[in-house]
């Protein structure tokens, strides 16, 4: 008896089931018993949960009307949402001055498009612009008291735009510092060195909700009794502070990862110590470690949350003081669920902000 093998055709296109969407099913969702059985658990977990949060959220929902008289069925009341929404974006902002804010966020806005153009003159100068500049007079806008603009003290700053001030402040000062902090931990003088390991364990040994407290109530009792600092400026210094020290660590991190032949083909090129961190061995190690410092940001915007213990309405303060309305009691899910989904929009955007860097930095290097 004669056996004809027959020969794979190199031309010849894979079977169907392994290619597609068929082919992705069967790898991810399909690909053994338990992984089968858990992939039929969670869809007849999601039939159960979807199509009844759909009929709520939006088939029976009411998204129009002038107060909670107009949500007298069983759906969600998004009239709550539209008629807080100022409130939500604003805080207690003044209506008539809210230009400035957006005008403020604008200008921000049109700086970081500026600076992610590839090939673009003046970026140096622009950035360093951005972080030193942009932010005085931003303040000077949002707050006035120059220029002929009315004054709006920061208690009055809270919901989205306050989130955003103490996030954003928080990452462009935390950065610089963390690396600082970092050098300082890895340095050959004893000194320089105890005194940033102090400083990184004794912050990230303390809760963040913690340092909010002290920054509020004890400060003020070690100030001059004619020394008044802003509240909010207290939080902003208290989060900088606190997130440099996560920082410095997932920093410390990408530099011990840089292996020890780049530091010494520094020293063999005669490059002193700031040159050969500057254009050598941080932008490696910042590299390695954007995944790090991403999650970190995300978990400051996050993070920011907390100021409401010290007075300062953010976007979830605002959420629960508009709950608090007896106008609109009842709302509970609809409030939090709006503040959660700005929450999610911001964080996953920060998420993909990272994947951005992580392919426009990657040098080839890995497969």
């Amino acid at each position: 008896m004669s056996y004809v093998l027959k020969e794979h055709h190199p031309d010849m296109p894979p079977p169907r089931s392994e290619v597609g969407a068929i082919g992705w099913l069967r790898r991810n969702l399909f690909s053994t018993w338990y992984n089968t059985l858990f992939t039929i658990a969670t869809l007849y977990l999601l039939f159960l949960a979807i199509p009844p949060f759909i009929d709520w959220a939006f088939l029976q929902a009411h998204f129009s009307g002038s107060g909670r008289e107009s949500c007298r069925g069983g759906g969600a009341c998004w009239v709550f949402i539209s008629d807080r929404l100022p409130q939500f974006f604003y805080g207690f902002y003044p209506a008539s001055e809210q230009w400035r804010v957006n005008l403020g966020f604008g200008i921000f806005a049109v700086l970081l498009a500026y600076l992610h153009l590839p090939r673009v003159p003046a970026k140096l100068w622009i950035g360093a612009a951005t972080l030193f500049v942009y932010p005085v007079l931003a303040f000077q806008l949002f707050a006035g008291g120059l220029f002929g603009l009315t004054h709006i003290p920061t208690t009055q700053w809270g919901g989205l735009m306050l989130t955003l001030i103490l996030a954003f402040t928080g990452i462009v000062a935390a950065l610089p510092l963390g690396v600082l902090l970092a050098l300082g931990r890895r340095s050959n003088l004893p000194v320089l060195r105890s005194v940033c390991v102090a400083f990184i364990e004794i912050w990230r040994g303390v809760p963040l909700i913690t340092v909010l407290f002290m920054s509020s109530v004890l400060l003020p009792l070690f100030m001059p009794a004619n020394v008044d600092v802003d509240k909010l400026l207290r939080a902003l210094i208290a989060i900088a502070l606190f997130q440099s020290a996560y920082i410095a660590e997932v920093v410390r991190g990408g530099l011990q990862a840089i292996p020890k032949g780049q530091f010494e083909a520094a020293n063999a090129l005669g490059l002193s110590y700031p040159k050969s961190m500057s254009l050598i061995i941080l932008p490696q190690a910042l590299k390695i470690v954007i995944p790090g410092i991403i999650v970190t940001f995300i978990e400051l915007f996050k993070d920011t949350s907390l100021v409401v213990i010290i007075g300062l309405m953010d976007l979830l303060g605002i959420t629960q003081t508009a709950l608090n309305d007896p106008a609109w009691l009842g709302f509970a899910v609809e409030g939090y669920l709006f503040a959660g989904l700005i929450y999610w929009v911001f964080c996953f955007g920060l998420s993909r902000y990272g994947l951005f860097l992580e392919r426009r930095f990657h040098t080839g290097h890995r497969r």
